[in-house]
């Protein structure tokens, strides 16, 4: 492998030579293929791979010929998008230049530190990613398109599907559990007046005079930023919770904040610097702390429940209705739903460890002992004290027709949008002009027939 890289490496130095354009870091531009009457230049692989690299992606020696293969197929779909007279949808194309632009920001530190990185101004910058990502809009409504033609999958498709599976290619199904639970808060409003109290002492000590990063490395329970007195680093305020960058970015420079919530807790906040939507601040983050009253006075009374549930003096369902104080279960009787997918059903790598340490060597119908876990509310998750009763299990199995079959029938209809992909792909290869420079015969792509457009020596 590295003395194939070597020999791309030094075809790719040696094929810079034949041209005078041109581009960042002194490098010399080449068109690279030419697919109907579009041209790939070796700037647009360089520009893609320089993007990877801004945001922490690890190059290898296939890369470019990867991005090579992407391009070409993305050129296909786009030709075929604009002969289809497909248009491109402006506002996600926006969205998604803003968020490209501010991850930039964020990751190299600033308008200046982007234009530096990418040998460009920040206004160019933009030009061109909003073209990339307008053709990308478009290759990707062509490809939905082209996956849409797939008609809906039937119960005789999926056993098509499973007939010419192989068993030991069918999906595993891990084990799943349907969960119901009762859950009680601590006292929230002592502990978030106790947690404000300790915030203002701490203001009031930075005010007169203390060093706001000292009392942030002692204080702050963001263990991310408090080992470096709470700097979070330049970055765009879109990174943050609103409430936060609102009360950042009316800040002055030395002004210490008065308290801010967010999901994540109370913070206090100094700005170090601002430019246009970034800044860069120091905070202090403390969260609510809950005492030992409370998780008894939790506990006492869940074992009361658990206990009257046990004898049946009551069931799992009227004490959730009647006694949980989680809004996102209680109406439903306790019964619990991924947030994520809304499904009833939980893999082990769903739930929180907490959870499933509570539930992982109990039977169906059995209700675990009262334990401390976490909500779904902020990054982090509020405490809240819960007893979970397993209302299913389960096991781990090979997806079959009878008990898997919405996943099946997802498998089946994917794999159909694939070959009709993949079927649009080679007749458009077979069919379109196109020639790829030697400079990439040795790549391994993953579609043979590329291989057969590249200019033989």
């Amino acid at each position: 492998m590295m003395k194939k890289f070597l020999t791309i490496a030094a075809m790719f130095l040696m094929a810079l030579t034949a041209s005078a354009q041109r581009y960042p870091d002194g490098l010399i531009d080449k068109t690279v293929a030419v697919i109907g009457n579009e041209m790939i230049t070796i700037s647009t692989l360089e520009q893609e791979i320089q993007y990877m690299r801004s945001q922490g992606i690890a190059s290898d020696a296939n890369m470019r010929c990867n991005i090579l293969e992407s391009v070409l197929e993305s050129k296909l779909f786009l030709m075929q998008a604009r002969i289809d007279s497909l248009t491109v949808n402006n506002d996600m194309v926006s969205q998604s230049v803003t968020q490209r632009v501010d991850q930039a920001k964020t990751t190299l530190g600033g308008d200046e530190e982007v234009e530096k990185y990418f040998g460009k101004s920040l206004y160019k910058l933009r030009q061109e990613w909003t073209k990339q990502l307008e053709e990308n809009n478009l290759t990707q409504q062509m490809q939905q398109e082209i996956a849409g033609r797939v008609p809906e999958t039937t119960p005789y498709d999926v056993k098509v599907f499973l007939a010419q599976t192989d068993p030991e290619d069918l999906p595993m199904v891990p084990v799943r559990y349907q969960l119901s639970q009762i859950g009680i808060y601590p006292d929230r409003e002592a502990a978030n007046l106790a947690v404000k109290e300790k915030l203002l002492a701490i203001r009031e000590r930075i005010i007169n005079g203390e060093r706001f990063a000292t009392l942030a490395r002692i204080y702050s329970e963001d263990p991310g930023s408090a080992r470096k007195g709470g700097e979070l680093g330049m970055a765009s305020k879109s990174i943050f919770w609103p409430v936060f960058s609102d009360a950042a970015m009316s800040l002055k420079p030395g002004v210490i904040s008065q308290i801010v919530e967010t999901p994540d807790g109370f913070h206090l906040i100094e700005v170090l610097e601002k430019k246009g939507d970034m800044f860069n601040a120091r905070h202090i983050l403390m969260k609510p702390e809950y005492t030992v009253d409370d998780r008894e006075k939790a506990f006492h009374t869940l074992d009361s429940l658990r206990h009257q549930i046990m004898v049946d003096s009551l069931s799992f369902t009227q004490a959730a209705r009647f006694f949980s104080e989680d809004p996102a279960t209680r109406t439903n009787g306790g019964q619990m739903a991924d947030p994520n997918t809304g499904s009833s059903y939980f893999e082990i790598d769903q739930l929180k460890p907490q959870d499933y340490n509570a539930i992982k060597d109990l039977q169906e119908g059995e209700i675990s002992e009262s334990f401390e876990s976490l909500d779904n509310e902020g990054r982090s998750g509020n405490t809240i004290y819960k007893i979970v009763k397993v209302d299913k299990i389960i096991p781990s199995h090979p997806a079959s027709f009878e008990h898997d079959y919405s996943l099946l029938a997802d498998e089946a209809r994917a794999k159909a949008a694939m070959d009709e992909i993949d079927k649009f792909l080679e007749e458009k290869i077979a069919s379109t002009h196109i020639t790829i420079d030697p400079l990439y015969k040795d790549c391994d792509f993953a579609r043979e027939s590329w291989k057969t457009k590249v200019i033989k020596e």
